[in-house]
Formats: C-alpha cells, structure tokens, sequence
C-alpha cells in the first residue's frame, strides 16, 4: 500500500538535517566516553552515535560531531572507556554533555566516581555496570565529524546484570537517544528465531 510521503533534500536543509536524522534513526545507544587529556584532566562525555563495528577483532566506534574534549584527549593519548548508561543515572549522563571547559572535570560535576581501569588510564565510571576499555584502532572524519574505532581490550561487567553468566538487559536497563531532547527507557522485550533456509517452507507466510 502506497502512503503519502514528504522529501527533504539534504542539500537544501543543511545542518538542519541532523534533526531529521537522529529522528528517524532510533532508538540509539550511548556510549559515555571516558577520556584522559595529556595534562591528566579526565573527562566524561555521551555519544550517541555509537555501535559496534566488529567482533574479531573486537572493535567499537562512536562519531564526534564537532570537536570535542573526548577527540582531541583520544588523539593524545590513544585510549578510552565505554561505559553503560543505565537508566538510574539518566541525570548525571543528561548532565556529562555540558559543554564545561577542558580544564573540568565531568567525573566532579556531576558526581559520579571513578574507579580505575585496567589496561588504559582513563576510568571507569564507578556506578556504571559495564565499561569496555579501549585503544584508539583509527579514527576517520566526515565533514564536521570524526568517527573513532577503538580496539576494546577489556571488559569489566558487574555480576548484578549477569544471568547464567551473560548481560541481562532486563538489569542493565540501557538509556537510549531519540530524536531533539528525548531519550528511552527499555520498553518491551520480544524475542523470534531465524528461519534457517531449509526449514523456510512453512515456517513462514508474508503478510498480506
């Protein structure tokens, strides 16, 4: 069924775009970037521009729109953190992404705690249940954004969120970015098989 549709033209809305993008590209984890800066000012900073790029190697990478303070400490030092942004500390995350000075620290401002890492110097955020530490892979720019691919070299998960031994999003209730100044809770979890080829006759009927 055909359905009326609205073009935007790229071109025509420039940076404006942004808004329509991060409408229709939901909903979006956060990476909250942990950083070092080469004077040894940490810094705190959600990205929502985030995913994994690839398993083996494992490789994450989050997109910098503009240059910020969490860039130009990974192109100094070559390290950071991914933590997790649980929902009960929707707050404090809301807050990391002031634009405070370089010579602040997030980790005071807002009040969390750090707790140190294991093989990079950033830390980790304390009441955060999981943190991957990394090592910069690469970072490659696209107009007024860099994209940074980090190599994680540790995993950090706090058994409260395991269930038989693996992440349970049921407890690690992940914040998620939405479109202009909302975000997400977890809603409803459903869970469906794939249909292996040879068992695809009869298994499935498309909608009509």
């Amino acid at each position: 069924m055909s359905q009326a549709r609205t073009s935007f033209d790229p071109n025509e809305l420039g940076h404006a775009f942004y808004g329509l993008l991060t409408s229709v590209i939901v909903p979006r984890p956060i990476a909250w970037v942990s950083t070092v800066s080469a004077e040894g000012v940490e810094n705190l900073a959600p990205h929502s521009f985030f995913t994994v790029s690839c398993v083996t190697p494992p490789v994450v990478q989050f997109t910098s729109v503009g240059r910020k303070d969490s860039l130009n400490n990974i192109d100094a030092t070559g390290e950071f953190v991914v933590c997790l942004t649980p929902e009960w500390l929707f707050e404090q995350v809301n807050a990391s992404s002031t634009d405070f000075p370089p010579d602040v620290s997030e980790f005071e401002a807002v009040g969390v705690s750090r707790e140190p890492s294991l093989h990079v110097r950033p830390s980790r955020v304390a009441e955060s249940p999981v943190a991957l530490e990394c090592v910069r892979h690469e970072t490659i720019s696209f107009g007024d954004s860099t994209v940074v691919f980090g190599r994680v070299v540790h995993a950090s998960i706090s058994d409260s969120v395991l269930t038989d031994g693996r992440p349970d999003v049921q407890k690690l209730r992940p914040l998620a970015r939405l479109g202009g100044r909302e975000w997400a809770r977890l809603g409803e979890v459903v869970s469906i098989s794939r249909i292996a080829h040879g068992d695809w006759r009869g298994h499935y009927t498309p909608p009509r």
